[in-house]
């Protein structure tokens, strides 16, 4: 290849990948809109909560922030609004280990944030961030439809099985051990407040009978 012939060819490559990238921009610019729901004023007052307590500080959301704490652009994806609400107002009655402190929040401006954050959920982010691989987190190569359950309704966002999965709820890999009742398990599940007080953990009420006790069963066998 000659001198002329090298200098040619980066020169025109160089202009198309500028071409290609402008077509590109434009095209995203383009969706961006279609790509996120409509901004309300609640969501607009729980943005202002997510500066108000730096939350920002600490986590990161689209991309921005800070990587000591969980990532929450999917939050309400992953963690029932109830619980969110809860561990908002105060998050060591919650969870005690955490590092969270306690802000104070108002339960009008935990609302709020947690349409923030609802609205942050619903934004197409081609995927980001990828969800955890806790496929594994029984330790058995074919799953029970108990096991299925759990993984469908993604228990592990909040419960570690043998190391894997969330911290916000209480570590499972002994509970049928510790609770070995199937019946505890059933009435657990339909209503959690209801057997441990102040739990945070939302009720399974579109679960059938029939769902329940397999799922109770499985969580018996985790030992």
């Amino acid at each position: 290849m000659t001198t002329t012939s090298a200098k040619n060819l980066f020169i025109y490559g160089s202009l198309l990948c500028f071409v290609v990238l402008v077509i590109l921009t434009i095209d995203t610019m383009g969706k961006l809109d279609q790509r996120a729901p409509v901004i309300t004023e609640k969501v607009d007052a729980g943005k202002k909560v997510w500066h108000k307590y730096d939350c920002i500080g600490c986590h990161t959301i689209l991309g921005n922030g800070s990587y000591f704490a969980p990532d929450m652009t999917k939050a309400t994806e992953r963690k029932p609004k109830g619980y969110l609400k809860k561990f908002l107002i105060d998050p060591r009655a919650i969870n005690p280990g955490t590092a969270m402190p306690s802000f104070g929040m108002s339960e009008q401006e935990a609302d709020d944030l947690i349409a923030f954050l609802d609205w942050t959920s619903k934004v197409d982010t081609n995927g980001w961030p990828p969800k955890p691989i806790l496929a594994a987190a029984a330790g058995t190569r074919t799953a029970s439809m108990g096991q299925m359950l759990f993984q469908k309704h993604d228990c592990s966002a909040c419960h570690q099985i043998q190391g894997i999965g969330g911290t916000a709820g209480p570590d499972l890999t002994y509970i049928g051990n510790e609770r070995p009742d199937v019946e505890w398990h059933i009435r657990h599940l339909k209503a959690p407040d209801a057997v441990v007080p102040d739990s945070a953990m939302p009720g399974f009420n579109d679960l059938s009978e029939e769902e329940l006790r397999q799922l109770a069963e499985y969580l018996i066998t985790l030992k």
